[in-house]
């Protein structure tokens, strides 16, 4: 099955009260699934990549085969991609949870899209704080 995860972290200061979003839809653009997760006080750094682990696990359980990831976090996509070095030994776990997690999709790819591109996942993430 071919989906696309629209992944979306966010945080009320930097650390601060954070939660993730994320929304699969399916290759007609129905949605598959909703992610809406309390994450507690963290980075923002650190609740967009726990929207890509949240979105990329449950892309899995609904057996999906085919993703295509889209984030408006460009440090996310670009260390994903290895474009840029994970040099924070916090997010260094993370990545690693995010490459082992999207090997496990027979084809995966993951792309930079403008925050206004994103504001159903960005919803998603703002409902958990509300």
């Amino acid at each position: 099955m071919q989906a696309t995860l629209y992944a979306d972290g966010a945080s009320r200061g930097n650390p601060g009260p954070a939660a993730a979003g994320g929304l699969i839809l399916d290759k007609d653009q129905n949605p598959l699934a909703e992610i809406s997760k309390y994450l507690g006080e963290t980075t923002n750094n650190v609740a967009e990549y726990q929207s890509l682990i949240f979105g990329l696990e449950e892309a899995i359980k609904l057996g999906v085969s085919q993703l295509e990831v889209k984030m408006d976090s460009q440090l996310v996509v670009k260390q994903m991609l290895g474009e840029y070095r994970v040099k924070q030994a916090h997010l260094i776990p993370l990545h690693q949870k995010g490459k082992k997690l999207s090997g496990q999709f027979k084809q995966f790819s993951i792309v930079y899209i403008p925050r206004a591109q994103n504001h159903e996942a960005d919803r998603l993430a703002n409902l958990a704080l509300d």
